[in-house]
């Protein structure tokens, strides 16, 4: 039952980590004027 689970929190784990890395990589393929700060009026 220890094995399940640590295997199931190591999936879970990496999971967490490439829907991470897709989020931040997904900044790549925005528009450049999405990319910016929002303006400050």
């Amino acid at each position: 039952m220890v094995s399940w689970r640590a295997a199931l929190l190591m999936t879970f784990v990496v999971l967490v980590f490439g829907f991470t890395l897709f989020v931040v990589s997904a900044r790549i393929w925005l528009p450049t004027d999405m990319v910016a700060p929002a303006p400050v009026s």
